[in-house]
Protein backbone atom coordinates (compact mmCIF):
# COMPACT_ATOMS: atom_id res chain seq x y z
CA UNK A 1 0.00 0.00 0.00
CA UNK A 2 1.32 3.23 -0.95
CA UNK A 3 1.42 6.28 1.15
CA UNK A 4 -1.70 8.82 0.51
CA UNK A 5 0.24 12.29 -1.28
CA UNK A 6 0.11 14.90 1.13
CA UNK A 7 0.43 18.52 0.22
CA UNK A 8 3.50 20.79 1.40
CA UNK A 9 2.98 22.72 4.62
CA UNK A 10 3.15 26.16 4.49
CA UNK A 11 5.71 27.81 6.18
CA UNK A 12 5.64 31.39 7.27
CA UNK A 13 9.36 32.92 7.65
CA UNK A 14 8.99 36.25 9.74
CA UNK A 15 11.25 39.28 9.79
CA UNK A 16 11.28 40.06 13.01
CA UNK A 17 12.84 43.81 13.02
CA UNK A 18 11.62 46.70 11.29
CA UNK A 19 14.73 48.46 11.87
CA UNK A 20 16.62 50.78 9.47
CA UNK A 21 19.89 49.07 8.42
CA UNK A 22 18.56 45.41 9.46
CA UNK A 23 20.40 42.14 8.76
CA UNK A 24 17.25 40.42 9.15
CA UNK A 25 16.13 40.52 5.57
CA UNK A 26 19.35 39.14 4.56
CA UNK A 27 18.83 36.00 6.55
CA UNK A 28 15.81 35.72 5.90
CA UNK A 29 16.06 35.67 2.07
CA UNK A 30 19.23 32.83 2.74
CA UNK A 31 16.79 30.67 5.42
CA UNK A 32 13.96 30.96 2.57
CA UNK A 33 16.18 29.84 -0.29
CA UNK A 34 17.55 26.53 2.03
CA UNK A 35 14.06 25.93 3.26
CA UNK A 36 12.55 26.43 -0.12
CA UNK A 37 14.51 22.98 -1.34
CA UNK A 38 12.43 20.68 0.54
CA UNK A 39 9.33 18.79 -1.21
CA UNK A 40 7.64 18.98 2.18
CA UNK A 41 6.87 22.75 2.13
CA UNK A 42 6.39 25.69 0.55
CA UNK A 43 7.42 28.97 1.98
CA UNK A 44 6.23 32.44 2.45
CA UNK A 45 8.27 35.27 3.83
CA UNK A 46 6.67 37.92 5.78
CA UNK A 47 8.64 41.08 6.61
CA UNK A 48 6.78 42.90 9.47
CA UNK A 49 8.34 46.66 7.44
CA UNK A 50 5.80 45.99 5.21
CA UNK A 51 2.97 45.15 7.55
CA UNK A 52 2.34 48.71 9.89
CA UNK A 53 0.33 47.84 12.54
CA UNK A 54 -1.02 49.44 15.42
CA UNK A 55 -0.66 49.10 19.00
CA UNK A 56 -4.03 48.13 20.11
CA UNK A 57 -6.39 46.04 18.44
CA UNK A 58 -9.66 49.04 18.57
CA UNK A 59 -10.56 47.64 15.15
CA UNK A 60 -8.98 45.69 12.18
CA UNK A 61 -6.68 47.28 10.02
CA UNK A 62 -5.33 46.66 6.70
CA UNK A 63 -1.90 45.65 7.86
CA UNK A 64 -3.33 43.45 10.65
CA UNK A 65 -6.33 41.84 8.23
CA UNK A 66 -3.51 41.43 5.54
CA UNK A 67 -1.09 39.83 8.37
CA UNK A 68 -3.80 37.92 10.32
CA UNK A 69 -4.86 36.21 6.64
CA UNK A 70 -1.28 35.00 5.78
CA UNK A 71 -0.66 33.96 9.31
CA UNK A 72 -3.83 31.38 9.24
CA UNK A 73 -2.71 30.36 6.17
CA UNK A 74 0.65 28.98 7.65
CA UNK A 75 1.24 25.38 8.65
CA UNK A 76 4.73 26.21 10.59
CA UNK A 77 6.61 29.07 11.56
CA UNK A 78 10.24 30.38 11.82
CA UNK A 79 11.07 33.73 13.53
CA UNK A 80 14.09 35.78 12.01
CA UNK A 81 15.18 38.04 15.13
CA UNK A 82 17.49 40.30 16.34
CA UNK A 83 18.09 40.12 19.84
CA UNK A 84 18.49 43.88 21.47
CA UNK A 85 18.69 44.90 24.78
CA UNK A 86 18.99 40.78 25.91
CA UNK A 87 15.13 40.72 24.24
CA UNK A 88 13.52 40.61 20.98
CA UNK A 89 11.95 43.52 19.20
CA UNK A 90 9.10 45.64 19.99
CA UNK A 91 7.63 45.47 16.25
CA UNK A 92 7.73 41.74 17.00
CA UNK A 93 6.20 41.46 20.30
CA UNK A 94 3.63 44.20 18.54
CA UNK A 95 2.76 41.27 15.97
CA UNK A 96 2.49 38.43 17.90
CA UNK A 97 0.10 39.96 20.26
CA UNK A 98 -1.99 41.77 17.82
CA UNK A 99 -2.92 38.21 16.58
CA UNK A 100 -3.88 34.82 18.77
CA UNK A 101 -5.96 31.89 16.96
CA UNK A 102 -3.66 32.23 14.31
CA UNK A 103 -0.39 30.82 16.44
CA UNK A 104 -2.57 28.02 18.36
CA UNK A 105 -1.39 24.29 18.03
CA UNK A 106 1.31 25.21 15.05
CA UNK A 107 4.98 24.78 15.37
CA UNK A 108 7.74 27.77 15.70
CA UNK A 109 11.39 27.55 15.05
CA UNK A 110 13.72 30.56 15.53
CA UNK A 111 16.72 31.90 13.53
CA UNK A 112 18.21 34.27 16.04
CA UNK A 113 21.20 36.92 15.65
CA UNK A 114 23.37 39.41 17.58
CA UNK A 115 26.34 39.88 18.78
CA UNK A 116 28.52 36.97 20.92
CA UNK A 117 25.31 35.74 22.03
CA UNK A 118 24.01 35.63 19.26
CA UNK A 119 19.95 36.38 19.67
CA UNK A 120 19.89 33.39 21.81
CA UNK A 121 18.35 35.65 24.82
CA UNK A 122 15.65 37.21 22.75
CA UNK A 123 14.47 33.09 21.73
CA UNK A 124 14.69 31.65 25.41
CA UNK A 125 11.92 34.65 25.90
CA UNK A 126 10.10 34.24 23.01
CA UNK A 127 9.70 30.62 24.02
CA UNK A 128 7.48 31.30 26.74
CA UNK A 129 5.68 33.93 24.39
CA UNK A 130 4.73 31.49 22.02
CA UNK A 131 3.96 28.76 24.75
CA UNK A 132 0.82 31.26 26.19
CA UNK A 133 -0.52 31.23 22.72
CA UNK A 134 -0.60 28.01 22.30
CA UNK A 135 2.12 27.63 20.16
CA UNK A 136 4.77 24.73 19.88
CA UNK A 137 8.31 25.85 19.89
CA UNK A 138 11.14 23.13 18.38
CA UNK A 139 14.08 22.76 20.70
CA UNK A 140 16.93 22.96 17.78
CA UNK A 141 17.69 26.99 16.57
CA UNK A 142 19.99 28.30 13.98
CA UNK A 143 22.27 31.31 15.31
CA UNK A 144 24.27 33.95 14.29
CA UNK A 145 26.80 35.27 16.50
CA UNK A 146 28.49 38.23 15.52
CA UNK A 147 26.44 38.34 12.67
CA UNK A 148 27.94 41.53 10.77
CA UNK A 149 30.80 38.89 9.57
CA UNK A 150 28.77 36.17 9.23
CA UNK A 151 27.52 36.88 5.55
CA UNK A 152 29.41 38.34 2.82
CA UNK A 153 28.79 40.80 0.52
CA UNK A 154 26.37 38.84 -1.87
CA UNK A 155 23.90 38.00 1.22
CA UNK A 156 25.80 34.29 1.74
CA UNK A 157 26.84 32.96 4.54
CA UNK A 158 30.35 32.71 5.33
CA UNK A 159 30.26 28.91 6.85
CA UNK A 160 27.41 28.14 4.69
CA UNK A 161 27.79 24.05 6.34
CA UNK A 162 27.68 25.32 9.93
CA UNK A 163 24.43 27.27 9.60
CA UNK A 164 22.95 25.04 6.68
CA UNK A 165 22.90 22.00 8.75
CA UNK A 166 21.86 23.48 11.88
CA UNK A 167 18.37 24.92 9.03
CA UNK A 168 17.67 21.83 8.08
CA UNK A 169 18.21 20.28 11.72
CA UNK A 170 15.04 22.63 12.65
CA UNK A 171 13.12 22.44 9.43
CA UNK A 172 13.21 18.55 9.82
CA UNK A 173 11.76 19.17 13.42
CA UNK A 174 9.24 21.99 12.43
CA UNK A 175 8.25 19.41 9.40
CA UNK A 176 7.42 16.82 11.74
CA UNK A 177 5.72 19.03 14.56
CA UNK A 178 3.79 20.68 11.05
CA UNK A 179 2.40 17.51 9.84
CA UNK A 180 1.71 15.88 13.30
CA UNK A 181 -0.72 19.26 14.40
CA UNK A 182 -1.97 19.91 10.96
CA UNK A 183 -3.13 16.17 10.95
CA UNK A 184 -4.28 16.49 14.66
CA UNK A 185 -6.52 19.97 13.66
CA UNK A 186 -8.05 18.20 10.54
CA UNK A 187 -9.77 15.33 13.00
CA UNK A 188 -10.50 17.78 15.81
CA UNK A 189 -10.30 21.86 15.76
CA UNK A 190 -8.08 23.01 18.76
CA UNK A 191 -9.96 24.17 21.65
CA UNK A 192 -8.26 26.91 22.74
CA UNK A 193 -9.95 30.53 23.09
Amino acid sequence: MSPIPRRPLRLAVIVGSVREGRMGPTIARWFAEHAARRTDMTVDVIDLAEHPLPLDMAGGTPGTDALATRLAAADLFTVVTPEYNHSFPAGLKNAIDLHNKEWHAKPVGFVSYGGVSGGLRAVEQLRQVFAELHAVSVRDTVSFHGVWGSFDGTGRPVDPEGCGGAATTMLDQLAWWGRALSDARAVQPYGAR
